[in-house]
């Protein structure tokens, strides 16, 4: 095996490459986010490629049908509701053999509208499609796939359930007026997402501006196949507004988005037990969200597998990059690298717990599983007060962690106190980047953890700091490697403590 940077050339017996070379996450030398290597063709297939390029050619200067909602009587006034002429566009198109339904120029008013098929909904420049403010106006509709809450949430204002090549897309807006739905205990059905897409496979969302969702902007549940590209999301209104929920999701592709939001950013969940949320990469991101911009949780019953986080850009939030397993899934693979963060107050949280929450009809989760996590190339000014951490429980360690080339400021101003206090397990608390308190050191905490390196890590504070900058608490198998790390005078840099190698 040859390696040249990041890049692995895999070569056989006879010293000829195997496969091409790809680029790989060079901590877990595992594939980040390509697809599967395949022989080459015999010349036979060659010319049916070529056959398949012509007519696909020739299908690309036919004129794309397009619906016009107006046809149907929308009036796109912003007063009166035109629910059913873009439903019957939608519909018309669907039976056609697919299509676009262009809304174009004004105001669309509308309740639930349902996705079909074969249909992409373009939202052209200078046209908002608006949700209503009247809840009646949306239907209700309970997902077949049975996962966590879904006897719960149950109105959109645009759907769709088991469909395939659908679309969104267009310069123009959907706006929810999330504010005219305040959020309430037991408001379930009060409150409609923006967004949701059930069990729906070749799904393609670009370009638009979304805003003001009343619950989570766009769920994504147990999709395949997903690419959303240069989206604008601005609903920071409130809580509970999570901007993207990837759930239980195969195969998605987010690249070139804008995210202001009043919950999570970006947040992959796997909601759905045994079906765990894989093969996910974002890349080329700016996030704003609070409390995560960019988040792997809460709700993790399934799992997360084959996951990268790259070349994103985040701020003002409170964690920055949040990986939790607490509901009894396997979370392997992850790779996160080239981040910039500025005024995060936690910027990077990994955490196993065992909340174990079940799925309705479900048993209680068993214990999870985390490893083979690699965060590197991280950059943050403005970090807070706490500290960031990675910590599992005992007898059940995060395995595999590798911190590499990260520099962070921090606040500082910790106290000898601090230093000195015991840290509570909270095995089943709710996990959060401020869920420990102030840590015992200021840059990064770590206990209950197999196999950890800590490679190039420089940390420094603003204000005078009593805490060491890196605990290591029960940690077994530590690599610790160029540790630049501004202290107090007489403070330690590094302490290992509780059996920690």
């Amino acid at each position: 095996m040859l390696e040249t940077g990041n890049r692995e050339v895999i070569r056989g017996r006879d010293g000829s490459p195997k496969r091409p070379p790809v680029f790989v996450c060079s901590a877990l030398r595992t594939p980040a986010g390509r697809r599967p290597y395949r022989e080459p063709r015999t010349s036979q297939a060659c010319v049916i490629s070529w056959a398949a390029v012509f007519l696909l050619a020739g299908a690309a200067f036919a004129e794309t049908k397009v619906w016009n909602p107006r046809d149907f009587g929308a009036k796109s006034d912003g007063v009166m509701l035109d629910t059913r002429a873009i439903q019957s566009a939608i519909e018309a198109c669907a039976q056609a053999g697919g299509g676009t339904v262009q809304l174009t120029g004004g105001v669309f008013l509308s309740g639930t509208l349902r996705l079909r098929g074969g249909v992409t909904l373009s939202i052209a420049t200078n046209t908002v499609l608006r949700g209503s403010a009247d809840i009646k106006d949306y239907e209700s509709i309970t997902p077949q796939i049975n996962y966590l809450y879904r006897a719960r949430f149950t109105k959109s204002l645009i759907y769709a359930e088991r469909e395939t090549g659908i679309g969104l897309t267009g310069s123009g807006v959907i706006d929810g007026q999330g504010k005219l739905f305040p959020a309430r205990n037991g408001d379930d059905g009060g409150r409609p997402y923006l967004i949701r897409f059930s069990e729906c496979k070749r799904v393609r969302v670009s370009d638009l501006t979304l805003r003001d969702s009343a619950r989570w902007l766009s769920h994504y549940l147990a999709c395949e196949d997903v690419e959303i590209e240069r989206i604008k999301i601005h609903s920071r209104i409130r809580e509970n507004r999570d901007g993207m929920d990837i759930d239980s999701c195969d195969g998605v592709r987010i690249r070139d988005c804008n995210i202001y939001s009043g919950d999570d950013a970006i947040v992959l969940k796997s909601t759905v037990a045994e079906r765990p949320c894989r093969n996910v990469t974002v890349t080329g991101c700016t996030l704003s969200g609070d409390p995560s911009s960019l988040k792997l949780g809460t709700e993790s019953q399934g799992g997360f597998e084959d996951i990268t986080f790259a070349d994103c850009f985040l701020y003002d939030s409170r964690d920055g990059i949040a990986l939790e397993e607490v509901d009894g899934g396997r979370c392997r693979r992850v790779c996160v690298s080239n981040i910039v963060m500025r005024n995060v107050e936690t910027p990077v949280f990994i955490r196993l717990g065992n909340r174990a929450n079940p799925v309705p009809g479900g048993p209680t989760p068993g214990m999870g599983s985390m490893r083979d996590i690699a965060v590197s190339n991280v950059r943050a000014e403005g970090a807070g007060k706490i500290g960031c951490s990675v910590t599992g429980l005992p007898g059940q360690p995060v395995e595999n962690v590798t911190l590499e080339n990260i520099r962070i400021r921090f606040a500082g101003g910790g106290t000898a106190g601090d230093a000195a206090r015991a840290v509570p397990e909270k095995e089943k608390s709710y996990p959060r980047g401020d869920m420990f308190g102030r840590l015992p050191a200021y840059g990064f905490y770590c206990r209950h953890v197999s196999g950890l390196k800590l490679h190039a890590i420089d940390v420094s504070f603003e204000k005078a700091d009593a805490r060491p900058a890196v605990i290591l608490d029960g940690v077994r198998e530590a690599d610790v490697a160029d540790l630049k790390a501004q202290v107090k005078d007489g403070v330690e840099k590094l302490v290992r403590k509780a059996g920690a190698e």
